[in-house]
C-alpha cells in the first residue's frame, strides 16, 4: 500500500486542467513502457469536467486512442444514454469525439442490456478476467470521485457491497439516487498502479477531512480503503481541502 498524498489546486477549473495533462503524462508513458493503457473513468462534476478540458487539450492526440481500454469503476442501473449513467457525461465530454475503437470501451450494463444489476456485475467481471488474463489487469490509472460522505465508486460507508468479494458487486438501497448500481469491489479498485481521488468545492471537505485521519478505516471512511501500488493521489481544489491543516500536503507545481 502506499501512502495517500494530497496535492492542492486553486479552484476547479486547475484542478481539471491539472489532471487532464497529469493524465497525457501518465498514459503516454504507460504506453511507451507496455504498448497498452487502461483508463479507469469516473463520473460527478469535477470527473467530467476533467474529461472535457482532456478533450479541449492541445495534447490530446500524444496518446494513441488505439492503445488504450477505458473502463468504469462504477455506474448506476439505468438503460444506456440516460443522464444519470457515468458513461453518458464521459461520452459527451469526451469519448464519442475519440477516434477509438469502439471494443476498447467497457460500460457497465444497464438494464436494457442485463436483466438484473447481479447479471451486470458478472458480465463485466467477465470482462475484466478476460482482457487480464484471468485476473482484473493492472489499470494504470484509476480516476475516482469522492462523495460528501467519503464514498467512492458506489461503496458507501456502512453498506453492504463494501465488503463483497470477487470483481464487481451489485449495489442495493444506495443512499444516494438512483438506488440500484455497479461497483467494482476493493480488491478490483486495489489493482490500480495509480489511484487519483479527486475532490472539488466545500461539499466535499469533509470527506477529505475523514479520508486523512489516522484512524480512519474503509467501513466508516470508503476513501481510506483505496491506494495505487505505485501512487495515491488525492487530487482537490482549495475549497476541498478546507478542514485540513495549514500547509498540509503540496500546492500544484
Amino acid at each position: 500500500m502506499t501512502a495517500r498524498e494530497l496535492i492542492r489546486h486553486a479552484d476547479a477549473d486547475a484542478l481539471a486542467q491539472a489532471v487532464a495533462r497529469r493524465l497525457v503524462d501518465s498514459v503516454t508513458q504507460a504506453q511507451a513502457k507496455r504498448g497498452l493503457a487502461h483508463l479507469v473513468l469516473t463520473g460527478g462534476g469535477i470527473g467530467t469536467a476533467t474529461l472535457a478540458a482532456l478533450a479541449a487539450s492541445a495534447e490530446l492526440g500524444s496518446i494513441d486512442w488505439q492503445r488504450i481500454h477505458l473502463w468504469w469503476g462504477d455506474e448506476r442501473f439505468v438503460p444506456s444514454g440516460d443522464p444519470d449513467r457515468n458513461e453518458t457525461g464521459a461520452r459527451a465530454a469526451l469519448i464519442d469525439a475519440l477516434a477509438i475503437p469502439e471494443g476498447h470501451v467497457h460500460p457497465m450494463a444497464g438494464p436494457d442490456r442485463a436483466a438484473t444489476p447481479e447479471d451486470s456485475a458478472a458480465g463485466y467481471s467477465a470482462q475484466l478476467r478476460e482482457m487480464g488474463g484471468g485476473q482484473v489487469p493492472q489499470f494504470d490509472v484509476l480516476l475516482l470521485g469522492i462523495g460528501p460522505d467519503a464514498h467512492v465508486a458506489s461503496l458507501f460507508p456502512g453498506h453492504p457491497a463494501n465488503q463483497a468479494t470477487g470483481v464487481a458487486t451489485a449495489v442495493h438501497d444506495s443512499p444516494k439516487p438512483p438506488p440500484t448500481r455497479v461497483s467494482l469491489t476493493f480488491s478490483a479498485l486495489n489493482r490500480a498502479r495509480a489511484t487519483w481521488v479527486l475532490a472539488s468545492g466545500q461539499s466535499k471537505a469533509e470527506a477529505i477531512r475523514l479520508a486523512f485521519s489516522p484512524q480512519a478505516t474503509p467501513e466508516p471512511v470508503p476513501a481510506s480503503g483505496v491506494h495505487g501500488s505505485e501512487r495515491t493521489l488525492f487530487l482537490v481544489d482549495e475549497d476541498a481541502a478546507a478542514l485540513l491543516p495549514a500547509g498540509f500536503g503540496s500546492a500544484a507545481g
